[in-house]
């Protein structure tokens, strides 16, 4: 899969382009989402552009970029060049395109890892800016109304700085993908979360239930000899416990060609 070791290379870059490795990722959908179109037009964005206050100008008046309230699921929410073309996101793409274009411009923004939110700031502040309800800058009160309703947070749920931590690329990356991977389970789009797990795999922090997932989206593509020798791969030199539950597995997926 070209998309996903293109991905994977980038990802495993000591510092990772955020904007190169979002369109590397967008790639895994459609490969023919080549990257250079959609730099060229966050290079346009940022043409002009000397302050914070003309960033948000550009972005959420002069050009419409909005959050899709109407469809929030729509996978392409997710996609960076779906949103570049369609000016419609989510808000952690949409915080994409802000950071991108500030950096740009040379205005240096982080995103905000918020639960249910996330969110961008200007590096070395306090301040947080709400990208996907155009650009609005939110007081402390406002942030955590926002939190709890994104959430469903009762009071019992402390809010404070603990969650409001600056997001690298990695991190950003990863919460990309677990929005897509929620998305294409519900739809049960197999090839789809495919190469999603697999681009997941790339990054820190993957575990067993995802190469499990991986091995049960192949076999729901009737691919059940290529999930279970992707698990029988993993035994040798793999703890008893952890060899017998990917035994196991691939024997179910065997069990189907019975």
């Amino acid at each position: 899969m070209d998309a996903v070791a293109h991905f994977a290379e980038l990802v495993g870059r000591p510092d990772p382009p955020l904007d190169r490795a979002a369109l590397a990722l967008a790639a895994g959908a459609d490969a023919t989402l080549g990257p250079e179109p959609w730099l060229a037009e966050l290079d346009r964005l940022a043409s002009g552009v000397t302050s914070l206050e003309g960033l948000l100008q550009r972005l959420f008046a002069e050009e419409d970029f909005r959050g899709n309230v109407d469809d929030y699921h729509d996978p392409r929410n997710s996609l960076l060049p779906h949103v570049l073309r369609r000016r419609l996101g989510i808000p952690i793409t949409l915080a994409v395109v802000t950071i991108e274009v500030g950096r740009r411009a040379g205005i240096a923004l982080e995103g905000v890892g918020m639960p249910g939110h996330f969110l961008v700031r200007p590096v070395g502040t306090q301040t947080l800016i709400d990208v996907f309800h155009g650009g609005a800058v939110l007081d402390a009160a406002a942030c955590e109304a926002l939190f709890r309703t994104a959430t469903g947070a009762g009071p019992d749920v402390p809010f404070g700085p603990h969650l409001l931590a600056a997001a690298p690329t990695r991190s950003i990356l990863l919460r990309m993908l677990e929005n897509l991977r929620l998305i294409y389970r519900a739809r049960q789009r197999a090839a789809d979360l495919e190469w999603v797990v697999r681009m997941r795999l790339a990054l820190p922090g993957a575990g067993l239930p995802d190469l499990l997932e991986l091995a049960g989206t192949l076999g729901d593509q009737a691919r059940w000899i290529d999930g279970a020798r992707l698990l029988e791969e993993q035994v040798p030199g793999a703890p008893p416990e952890r060899a017998e539950i990917l035994r196991t597995a691939a024997r179910t997926l065997r069990a189907h060609l019975n």
